[in-house]
């Protein structure tokens, strides 16, 4: 079996990994709509969008600097501890929202009450965007309010129970608010910049293409949530707040690596799985659910370089002609893409899909010897589909034990 398909344990380090991007997963699937809501508005509204509205365009940076963080500690803290956590979450997270937008900062001397009732010098939303708090505060808060419900549990006397509920979260909500506001917030904020610098270096030395090698292996290990929203959905949406949108919502989403890889197998692969690769081919392009392709990779491993090299020349493309999304592409369709590609960007965008395709392909095509290896007697020391198919399931399990 190759190293890229390690036997399910669901202790590895690489489980652990899996199941951390997992649980990111499940904090911002739910709150994608959001995204969208925000992608939209921001295409549509600022100075740059399809239709101007400096009024409706105040509604950008609250979107992602407030709604979206709080959705999504709200969210986490549910996972946690129920509807309790989803609130104390939320109640967290404000605090770092807060620290981190200046919207107390008032410039004249006035109490920061009354300016903001007489609306005088306050400073907007603004600053980093504050996913990233988001994702400790939420399940980190829930997760003390159930330690201290556990703790009391059968201890509170009939007739207490909501006086204790109550004011167990407004004490512990507002003790990890002031947290989030003077620990966390500096924290995530000086690592979004470090890594938002990391990421600008990578730019501005076209560098960026780089990150294939790690984001196409780790997307057949199911360790693509992790990246993607560990790191890239947060730096892209920071990204949206000054630029208006972002490459980084298409490192990981492109439709077009693994739309080139299932060609190759539909025209060059062996002649028994020709048939199973239509369907998988609509499924992944046009559906965005890339796990499709998975079980064609661990067929043959090597075809990793395919998926590596296809990205690589798309990201390569959406650089060169300088285009981004206004919010993450989820899932990754091509569907998904058009729908949040900013305002002039759709060339770029669709040629840089078109151009990670035709490099799969071609690659594919010739790790497969252009046919000449297409007889399903030369493919016996390979994992066949239905081993493939369960070692992705595997795979995808992995993250989901202990």
């Amino acid at each position: 079996m190759s190293d890229f398909t390690p036997a399910p344990t669901g202790t590895s380090a690489r489980a652990r990994v899996q199941r951390f991007g997992s649980f990111l997963s499940g904090m911002v699937m739910p709150n994608i709509g959001a995204f969208v809501a925000f992608g939209l508005i921001t295409a549509l509204f600022i100075d740059v969008g399809w239709t101007p509205n400096v009024e409706l365009a105040r509604m950008v940076g609250p979107l992602i600097t407030v709604l979206i963080p709080t959705l999504i500690a709200y969210t986490g803290g549910r996972m946690v501890h129920g509807q309790r956590g989803a609130v104390i979450g939320a109640i967290a997270t404000f605090g770092a929202i807060v620290a981190a937008s200046g919207y107390d900062v008032v410039k004249s001397g006035t109490a920061a009450g009354a300016a903001i009732a007489s609306g005088t010098d306050v400073v907007p939303f603004g600053g980093q965007v504050m996913i990233l708090a988001a994702f400790i505060l939420g399940p980190g808060s829930a997760y003390i309010l159930k330690l201290f419900d556990d703790g009391v549990a059968g201890k509170v006397k009939p007739g207490f129970e909501m006086l204790i509920d109550n004011f167990s979260i407004g004490i512990l909500g507002g003790a990890l608010a002031i947290f989030g506001f003077k620990v966390i917030e500096p924290i995530v904020s000086h690592l979004t910049t470090w890594l938002g610098n990391g990421v600008e270096k990578l730019v501005n030395h076209n560098l960026l293409p780089v990150a294939s090698i790690i984001i196409e292996p780790a997307k057949v290990l199911f360790l693509n949530n992790a990246i993607n929203h560990g790191v890239l959905t947060p730096l892209g949406a920071a990204d949206v707040t000054t630029k208006g949108k972002s490459i980084l919502f298409m490192l990981e989403a492109n439709p077009g690596p693994g739309a080139g890889l299932l060609l190759a197998y539909l025209v060059f692969g062996p002649r028994s799985l020709r048939p199973t690769v239509p369907a998988a081919l609509i499924i992944q392009f046009f559906g965005g659910i890339h796990e499709v392709y998975f079980p064609y990779v661990l067929m043959r491993p090597k075809m990793v370089l395919a998926t590596i090299c296809g990205g690589a020349s798309g990201i390569a493309i959406f650089q060169l002609f300088g285009v981004g999304l206004t919010g993450p592409a989820a899932p990754g369709s091509f569907i998904a893409f058009m729908g949040v590609t900013a305002k002039g960007d759709y060339v770029g965008v669709i040629l840089g899909i078109a151009v990670a395709a035709a490099v799969s392909f071609t690659v594919a095509s010739a790790l497969f010897g252009f046919g000449r290896n297409s007889n399903d007697e030369d493919v016996v020391t390979d994992v066949d589909l239905t081993k493939a198919q369960e070692q992705v399931a595997a795979n995808k399990a992995q993250g989901k034990v202990g």
